[in-house]
């Protein structure tokens, strides 16, 4: 069945007061949800969710606000369905009409959503949050000639991988799979396996890095051991088997001088990436492409490139998003130097860092590439950019475009609190100078 229908306006409660009558009208969130096109969004996802059986599914516009509040405050799933619930502006914001005292729905809702809606759902969040800054004139339609251009690299939620653990993990999980089966072992290692790690760490700390190195030599044997008894026994091996089987044996393989290596057992699509930074060396993720509005700093464009590839080389996907996104191709976009050696496409001009012999127009404007660094950091720190914490490839790619859009909704939501203060002050002030004005004619009346 099809999402449930908006609650009509016609049906009035006597006996509740409507969420009109307990906020302020002024707030950033009620005049936010009146530059949302939310009837587009409803249009756009409603064909998605059409069956015959089962219960309907839940509001399109409640949906799409809670995952815009997700990444707008930086929470997690439980926290944002939990805070709803407490909230009268957020509710207003969903489309409530009432004050509502339960959980708008279960946590793994938003999850099952994400995955309906995938990549390209998310990518219309970004654009409808992109449109909806159109109408708040947060930036103007020219500001979309010019966008500066940058990777980051989006951190995914895991340890930092150690030979020592992720051998002994490899066993483990190799050894339940194998029980599950109903595979007899020969030999588990589980109480040397435990100790070995323990072991290597406790060697590790006390850089006595032979005896280290000499512990994870027993893990890495015993895993083999491990392996080579379960494909003995197991005969025609499929299923859940065959990945333990095909992780345990890549880890096994892999050395210190391997490309492609498995860094997470539950996230094998984690890559090191080297961005030269001083205080991380090494990031463990997906590399991320990042478009941004070179006079305003509004998100245009947001896609993870797995593979980790030359910065040049993301140039064509990334202008080819900003197109889909807004239907405007940049005429210009500034890049760093990690952008050298190539040319973009014939509507997009490149203006590479440090480049000489520039007009002054244009050494001027290459200054304003320097806003993508500070718009990242807000996204990883005011944002979810940080730590992605959702499963695969598709993960990746939905959660870097659901942090641009949250990112342009927090910079909708402070031009609005700016704007509504400079209104107050200026009626403040208006009123100071009537008030002095209206006594002053009072007391001549009266002499």
């Amino acid at each position: 069945m099809g999402p449930k229908p908006a609650e009509s306006r016609d049906d009035h409660d006597l006996f509740r007061t409507e969420l009109v009558n307990l906020i302020d009208q002024r707030h950033e969130l009620v005049r936010l949800a009146e530059l949302i096109d939310w009837q587009a969004l409803t249009a756009q996802w409603s064909p998605q969710f059409v069956s015959t059986t089962g219960r309907p599914a839940l509001p399109t516009r409640l949906m799409a606000s809670l995952l815009y509040l997700k990444h707008v405050y930086a929470l997690s799933d439980e926290d944002t369905v939990e805070r709803w619930s407490e909230n009268p502006y957020w509710q207003y914001f969903s489309g409530e009409r009432y004050f509502q005292h339960e959980l708008p729905c279960d946590a793994s809702s938003l999850v099952r959503w994400r995955q309906r809606i995938g990549e390209a759902g998310c990518e219309w969040l970004l654009a409808q949050s992109i449109e909806a800054a159109q109408r708040g004139r947060v930036i103007k339609r020219a500001s979309l000639d010019t966008v500066v251009l940058d990777t980051t690299v989006q951190p995914k939620a895991i340890a930092h991988p150690t030979d020592s653990r992720l051998l002994n993990k490899a066993r483990e999980q190799l050894v339940d799979a194998a029980q599950d089966a109903g595979i007899t072992l020969r030999q588990s290692y589980a109480r040397v396996g435990k100790a070995a790690e323990h072991q290597a760490g406790r060697y590790a700390h006390a850089r006595q890095y032979q005896r280290m190195r000499r512990e994870i030599r027993k893990l890495r044997t015993w895993l083999g051991r491990v392996i080579r008894d379960v494909q003995r026994k197991a005969g025609e091996i499929t299923g859940a088997l065959k990945a333990k089987i095909d992780n345990a044996q890549r880890l096994y393989e892999q050395r210190r001088d391997s490309k492609n290596k498995l860094y997470a057992l539950h996230a094998p699509e984690v890559e090191c990436i080297a961005k030269g930074k001083a205080r991380t060396p090494y990031e463990f993720g997906v590399k991320t492409s990042v478009a941004v509005t070179a006079k305003e700093g509004l998100v245009v464009g947001m896609r993870s490139m797995p593979g980790n590839p030359y910065d040049g080389h993301t140039v064509d996907s990334q202008i080819e998003q900003i197109g889909i996104l807004t239907g405007t191709t940049p005429k210009i976009a500034l890049v760093d130097r990690g952008y050298r050696g190539v040319q973009a496409s014939a509507d997009t001009q490149l203006l590479v860092s440090h480049t000489r012999r520039l007009p002054k127009s244009l050494k001027k404007l290459l200054k304003r590439r320097q806003v993508v660094e500070p718009m990242i950091g807000h996204m990883k720190t005011d944002g979810l950019l940080g730590r992605n914490w959702l499963k695969g490839t598709l993960g990746d790619a939905m959660h870097a475009v659901l942090c641009g859009a949250g990112h342009n909704l927090r910079m909708i939501l402070a031009h609005l609190r700016v704007l509504c203060c400079t209104l107050v002050s200026q009626l403040m002030l208006a009123m100071a100078l009537v008030v002095p004005t209206s006594f002053a004619s009072v007391s001549r009346a009266r002499r």
